[in-house]
């Protein structure tokens, strides 16, 4: 089974980014994900797409969560993508 990739698209001088990092890192210890980390600052692209969303959490390529980041809300989401995967290689 492929590990699902955490993005955590971040900034600089950012509180509530720090606070989504640290609940990033302790979900990293429940479940197996590869974390990203992407400063939007570094990209036009970024800074134009989630200026004021930031901090945004992105499983495999899915917007999650941004701004106020929480541990239930993507533990739900890991749990979720677990269900189904389990489903797919069950069937």
């Amino acid at each position: 089974m492929d590990k699902s990739t955490l993005v955590l698209y971040t900034r600089s001088r950012c509180p509530l980014c720090d606070k989504a990092k640290k609940i990033v890192l302790e979900l990293q210890e429940e479940w197996d994900f590869i974390f990203q980390e992407m400063d939007i600052d570094s990209s036009d692209e970024l800074t134009e797409k989630y200026g004021i969303m930031i901090p945004v959490v992105e499983i495999d390529g899915e917007e999650i969560q941004y701004g106020q980041i929480d541990h239930l809300t993507i533990s739900e989401a890991f749990s979720e993508k677990s269900k189904s995967l389990s489903q797919i290689n069950g069937q």
